[in-house]
């Protein structure tokens, strides 16, 4: 037999053994390769290599800010089992934009705190990302990538091998670009699903998921109807606010209260 057969059998055997068709918080069936852990070492690997080539924040008042609505969501975040801690790091840039990665990095970029007014809206924003992490989009992402590259991709990555085709394919599922400090969008299904969990998440730790809603105009408004690129696969503004508040409109009355986090010095 060629060496070349030997290696798509191979492949196409581990291919059936890592093939999990899983579901996620919503109920979506989920089409998933690479396990959590894997994911958590990427995600922690990329947030160490984000954190030496971005500025970080270092100004105390708005790291506390930030620091005491992500706490606040993830008392109510269920814990997840690739990873027992959080990391929140606010990134001192113009861009609107945050992030969370498998492993349980988040990030914040000042910039979202000029359109994000209040801490209402600062949570739904966190909560749609910790949404992301939540549902495994990043591992899922880069299965649907495995899969489209072809079998033999995956005996590369199972074998702990590195190069550029399989570095960019899981920048990209994480959501990050080549240079790390350039954020991808996730797909609509992705970013819808998100927005679901993240209204959940906001409701439930006390904060007004209304905000949500408004966030979205007040991103809109920031980039002149064209929405900023945090929010560029999302649906259209109208089914998006539709959905929001279709959500928004079937969540019990939180028991919690969110916390006063004051203000960021923005």
């Amino acid at each position: 037999m060629k060496l070349n057969t030997v290696n798509t059998t191979l492949a196409a055997a581990l291919l059936s053994v890592l093939v999990g068709c899983t579901t996620s918080p919503t109920g979506r069936s989920q089409f998933i390769l690479v396990s959590g852990s894997e994911m958590a070492t990427l995600g922690n690997q990329s947030f160490s290599e984000l954190k030496e080539q971005e500025k970080i924040s270092t100004d105390k008042k708005t790291n506390q800010y930030v620091q005491c609505v992500t706490d606040a969501l993830l008392k109510v975040t269920p814990p997840q089992p690739d990873f027992e801690k959080w990391e929140v790091v606010v990134f001192d840039s113009d861009q609107i934009n945050a992030f969370a990665l498998p492993g349980g990095k988040i990030g914040v970029y000042t910039g979202l705190l000029k359109v994000a007014k209040t801490q209402d809206q600062l949570a739904s924003v966190v909560g749609h990302e910790i949404g992301h992490v939540m549902a495994n989009h990043g591992s899922e992402r880069v299965s649907s990538s495995v899969a489209a590259n072809g079998a033999l991709q995956i005996t590369n990555i199972a074998l702990g091998a590195t190069g550029t085709a399989n570095s960019d394919m899981i920048m990209a599922g994480l959501g990050l670009g080549v240079n790390v400090g350039v954020l991808l969008p996730f797909s609509r299904a992705h970013e819808s699903e998100s927005d679901l969990i993240g209204v959940q998440l906001m409701n439930d730790a006390g904060f007004d998921p209304k905000e949500s809603v408004e966030l979205w105009k007040n991103m809109a408004a920031a980039s002149e109807g064209a929405p900023p690129e945090i929010m560029s696969t999302h649906p259209s503004h109208d089914t998006r606010i539709d959905d929001l508040n279709a959500a928004i409109s079937r969540l019990p009355t939180s028991s919690l209260r969110a916390p006063n986090c004051g203000k960021p010095n923005i």
